[in-house]
């Protein structure tokens, strides 16, 4: 995106078009440490005493210069993480003028900087601005809280985001002697008073698994062995690492049984009693490896828990052994434990500025131990039951952690899909001049994140009747081997109430699933979304939903479903989750109808050629919706029109593979359908346009929607072969000589 010339005034603008600065104004001086830049005016934005200068003893002080950014402009990153928190307006006076003001703008404008005033625990960050027509230094004054700036410009620039994990029921369920003796006690009292003869039957073999494996941590705890079908398994000695400033080393004794999917370890290595039985979830090296995958960091990993910080820290060492996703410096600020019974806050988790919320997702059993504000950004996931139910996780397509890996995946999509598309297109074009209104909208991580109905896991089958392992309070307790009381009053108050009394997730998708005449249950939302990943998974292709807010009175949410960068559905309804499910029903419908008429030739369905290969991409798409979300209308087979171009439309897959590879592998091409002109039968056009990192490369128009395509697509590749746009030329691949 090319910028104004900071110093020069845009052409065909004349000084009485630009817009006064607003506010009253007044005379600072500015220094950069101790070195004098010169005076400025400066100008308050808002009346009153919300219109205060932030500046003490009227004088400016920079302190330092913020990190340069790669690709990132840094009203784009406070626009991201201080959404309009533009205090004043700064501007050089024009007598005397000073060389060093001019080098200091300079600078922060030709390397993506800004200069930083600290006051307080707040940064106020002076923004280089283009003007108008003044040829003078110019300044937006933003605030935002002391070091996030700093952290955030690295993650932007690696089109990085944070995402927290809880611990317990969420990935990992851990058990102590006294945790499982008091879960088999309550189910034999639960089993005495059943007489329904099949949960009797549920309970007794949830009983058995219990004491499977309590059987294995007694005699972990006394041998420092295990039999694990019949194959004696000895303890490991791991160490672990310190973290910076301890010094104290700490071995412990580990036994890992990979085909349980299960570990065994002793919180402290001299008391027999912390010893701890952990089950993983499944496909928890799933998401890890997309976390690291290729050792790009496509997340900053936080955890956040409610369980004692001993058993915190040893529980991630388990799930990170290599400290991949937490290294060992970080560790200490990044585990945090929240008290039981209090709220968690993604500001607390944040607390050191390393993130701002709204750049995080977490990955939750439970919703309403979040703070209101952040719900939105909670992932939901059905707490793990491995013993209660263990055939569950067999039962389901995809497992709950891959789930969570694909929402992740579209979480980021979306994110910096929004990031790039819309706010860095406009900050480009934002002038000195213009006001605070005229700054785009920020993404959120919430406005792509896709609710799973934590209910649809364990589909018909009961809640489990008691939360597994342990939390909280519970923890700390029997970790420091305080008595236990059996009675049922205490265990009572020391669990969670089932999943079946949470809090619906974001709207109302619990009430969705029964049909209004009373009949049989629907299918659940979140069946769409996750066959839709699955079939991308599959087919090795990216699905993300994008979602925006109509601007009129009455508030609709329009969400559209990008398959492969081409879009394939869209739906639209008073909440994002009406909209969303409206949207992945309809690319459900387009990709099954594409599908058949893919396979409809080999078939012999149609009397077509059948030796031509299969089409370029997934085998899934090659049409994109109408701006309805409906299928286009066809010709009949062997239609004249059909014959006549049959062998035009062929060349669609060769183009867009020419197209693909020109371009780098993180950059895609997106078709969009722009406008449908609806006339007669014989006379609707469609209108198609190819479109690279938010630029339009060419256009077609037809009566049919693959001969607009690939005229779109052939204009396209001309106009990539030839063109010398510096802008578009950096998200294509160097060209090769050949020998």
């Amino acid at each position: 995106m090319l910028r104004p010339s900071p110093l020069l005034p845009v052409p065909g603008v004349s000084a009485s078009a630009a817009a006064a600065p607003p506010g009253r104004a007044a005379i600072m001086r500015m220094f950069h440490g101790d070195v004098f830049l010169g005076e400025v005016d400066v100008f308050s934005i808002k009346p009153g005493p919300e219109g205060a200068l932030p500046f003490p003893s009227n004088e400016i002080r920079i302190s330092h210069l913020s990190p340069a950014s790669e690709r990132c402009p840094p009203l784009a990153i406070l626009q991201t993480i201080a959404p309009f928190s533009v205090r004043c307006k700064l501007q050089a006076r024009p007598l005397p003028p000073h060389p060093s003001l001019h080098r200091l703008y300079i600078t922060c404008f030709n390397e993506y900087k800004s200069a930083v005033v600290v006051v307080g625990d707040e940064e106020l960050h002076l923004v280089a601005m283009p003007s108008k027509v003044e040829k003078i230094p110019c300044f937006w004054c933003c605030s935002v809280r002391v070091g996030l700036y700093a952290a955030s410009v690295g993650m932007l620039n690696l089109r990085c985001l944070a995402i927290v994990f809880d611990l317990d029921e969420t990935l990992i369920v851990a058990n102590t002697m006294r945790s499982f003796e008091s879960r088999i006690e309550m189910l034999s009292r639960r089993m005495d008073i059943e007489d329904d003869p099949v949960r009797v039957a549920g309970m007794s073999a949830e009983i058995k698994r219990y004491i499977e494996d309590r059987e294995l941590l007694k005699e972990f705890i006394d041998t420092d062995t295990v039999t694990d079908n019949g194959r004696i398994v000895g303890t490991q000695k791991e160490e672990v690492q310190p973290m910076p400033g301890v010094q104290e080393r700490l071995v412990r004794p580990v036994i890992r049984l990979p085909e349980r999917n299960a570990i065994l370890t002793r919180i402290n290595p001299e008391i027999r009693d912390t010893s701890v039985f952990v089950k993983l979830r499944p496909a928890w090296e799933d998401l890890r490896s997309y976390l690291t995958a290729k050792g790009r960091k496509r997340f900053e990993v936080y955890v956040c828990t409610m369980a004692e910080r001993d058993y915190a820290l040893e529980i991630w060492r388990l799930l990170d052994p290599e400290a991949n996703l937490i290294s060992l410096n970080n560790l200490s600020d990044r585990v945090v434990c929240v008290k039981a019974g209090s709220k968690k806050s993604l500001q607390h988790v944040f607390r050191d500025g390393g993130c701002h919320p709204k750049m995080a997702m977490v990955i939750d059993d439970r919703l309403q131990v979040w703070d209101e504000k952040d719900q939105h950004r909670v992932h939901v996931v059905p707490a793990y039951a491995p013993y209660y139910a263990p055939q569950a996780k067999m039962a389901n397509a995809v497992p709950v952690l891959c789930v969570a890996r694909n929402v992740a995946c579209n979480v980021r999509g979306g994110f910096f899909r929004e990031f790039d598309e819309n706010l860095l297109k406009k900050v480009f074009e934002l002038l000195y001049e213009n006001e605070l209104l005229d700054l785009p909208y920020a993404p959120d991580v919430g406005d792509y994140l896709v609710c799973e109905d934590p209910n649809f896991p364990q589909s018909n089958k009961d809640p489990a009747p008691i939360p597994e392992g342990m939390s909280g309070a519970e923890v700390e307790k029997r970790l420091n081997g305080r008595a236990y009381q059996a009675d049922q009053k205490q265990i009572s108050s020391s669990i969670r109430p089932p999943d079946d009394a949470r809090v619906p997730i974001r709207g109302t998708l619990g009430s969705s699933n029964v049909q209004p005449n009373g009949g049989s249950m629907a299918i659940v939302p979140s069946l769409f979304v996750m066959v839709l990943q699955e079939i991308g998974r599959l087919c090795n292709s990216k699905v993300e939903f994008r979602s925006t807010v109509s601007t009129s009175k009455i508030t609709q949410f329009s969400v559209e479903v990008l398959f492969s960068n081409e879009k394939i559905g869209n739906g639209i309804g008073k909440t994002r989750d009406e909209a969303q499910v409206q949207a992945a029903e309809k690319a459900l419908q387009n990709l099954q109808s594409n599908y058949l008429s893919y396979v409809a030739p080999i078939a012999g369905v149609l009397n077509k050629d059948t030796s031509k290969s299969s089409r370029n991409g997934n085998g899934f798409l090659e049409d994109d919706l109408d701006s309805d979300g409906d299928t286009a209308m066809q010709e009949p087979s062997g239609s004249k029109s059909e014959q006549k171009d049959h062998s035009n439309v062929d060349r669609l897959p060769s183009v867009l593979s020419l197209i693909r590879e020109l371009c780098l592998e993180d950059q895609h091409v997106v078709f969009r359908d722009q406008v449908r002109n609806p006339g007669s039968a014989t006379n609707e056009e469609y209108h198609f346009q190819v479109e690279l990192a938010g630029q339009i490369l060419g256009n077609g128009i037809g009566v049919n929607k693959d001969f607009a395509k690939l005229q779109a697509a052939e204009d396209a590749l001309r106009f990539l072969k030839t063109t010398t746009d510096p802008q578009i030329k950096k998200h294509l691949r160097p060209i090769r000589c050949s020998s």
